[in-house]
């Protein structure tokens, strides 16, 4: 299986994998539009980003979210109704939803911007 790994402690919170994220994902450099977020809680860098466990496969009703070939979870849009409940369960908090730039939910698939962009290394795409 494809995933990111996030080393937190090698973060510098620059945000070059947001601004990068965002960007090609929803031409726009937002931070709240990336599939990858980082935030400073207590301090240090807590790096938020779907270790593609699949709970959420089973929870959403209308099958939008399914793994691909690679194991990587991913949600069609013309299956997925908007009904958030992706977002809900997932109590990682890796399921991401910006009301001002769509309807669905959004999450890491594992492509490999962010590690790109990433000066300090504190991201790694790897097959488990």
């Amino acid at each position: 299986m494809k995933l990111l790994k996030a080393l937190s402690d090698k973060c510098t919170m620059c945000g070059a994998c947001m601004s990068a994220c965002s960007k090609a994902y929803f031409k726009t450099d937002d931070p709240k539009s990336s599939r990858i977020q980082v935030e400073e809680v207590t301090g240090m860098p807590k790096m938020r980003v779907c270790d593609q466990c699949g709970a959420c496969i089973a929870v959403c009703p209308t099958k939008a979210l399914a793994r691909n070939a690679n194991g990587v979870v991913q949600l069609s849009n013309d299956k997925c109704t908007g009904c958030l409940m992706c977002v809900g369960f997932c109590d990682a908090g890796y399921m991401f939803f910006n009301a001002e730039r769509q309807s669905e939910p959004f999450k890491c698939i594992a492509c490999g911007l962010c590690v790109k962009s990433c000066k300090s290394e504190a991201l790694m795409l790897i097959q488990n």
